[in-house]
């Protein structure tokens, strides 16, 4: 990974890094709630641009979209971007929307809970900002599906192009937002509605 496409993102290296624990990153973020910071598996710290207005109320569709389906359904938990989760490889990230199965929610304790859990989504979705490149994003929804999450949506807002990603599939590319994605068999009954991020 380099500065080039890491896009407005800032990426921070070096041997002190790499020492946090995962609790003193933890720690970190609180001390710093202004800025969204990630860590990669090598623990080097992405800090990214807060988004604009625009991907705001796209993401926050999205998770409404969400959370109206786990409300009807009962199956587990919505998260929205501000919550961080600890891959398997080590590595915290943070999606723009994301669903954990009531398994996987039950495993954690209450103290697991308050903090970065060690756990990895079930499904994601990445929503792309103007300030976001897209190989970077493509590379970050390969980390997700390389950690266990089922399935990804990737959304290129401004093209109108959605990518869909499903474990030991290739991705598919759906250009067009008049249309519904299917979160099948991941998420039973579940369509996301892509009209309402439709250019205007």
């Amino acid at each position: 990974m380099t500065f080039a496409d890491l896009d407005n993102m800032l990426l921070l290296q070096g041997p002190a890094l790499a020492r946090l624990t995962d609790e003193e990153f933890f720690d970190l973020c609180q001390h710093n709630p202004t800025l969204r910071l990630e860590r990669t598996a090598d623990h080097n710290i992405i800090a990214m641009p807060p988004a604009g207005s625009e991907s705001s109320r796209k993401s926050s569709e999205i998770v409404f979209q969400l959370m109206l389906w786990n409300r009807q359904h009962q199956l587990s938990h919505v998260y929205e971007s501000s919550a961080g989760f600890t891959l398997p490889d080590g590595s915290v990230r943070s999606p723009d929307a994301a669903w954990l199965g009531r398994a996987a929610f039950d495993s954690l304790s209450e103290e697991q809970r308050q903090r970065f859990p060690p756990v990895c989504s079930a499904f994601v979705v990445e929503v792309r900002s103007p300030s976001d490149g897209l190989a970077s994003l493509r590379r970050k929804m390969e980390v997700y599906l390389a950690n266990g999450v089922e399935l990804g949506f990737l959304l290129d807002p401004a093209a109108e192009t959605a990518y869909v990603y499903r474990r030991g599939q290739e991705p598919e590319e759906l250009v067009g937002f008049d249309r519904a994605l299917s979160a099948e068999p991941t998420l039973p009954g579940f369509e996301l509605d892509l009209h309402p991020l439709r250019r205007r």
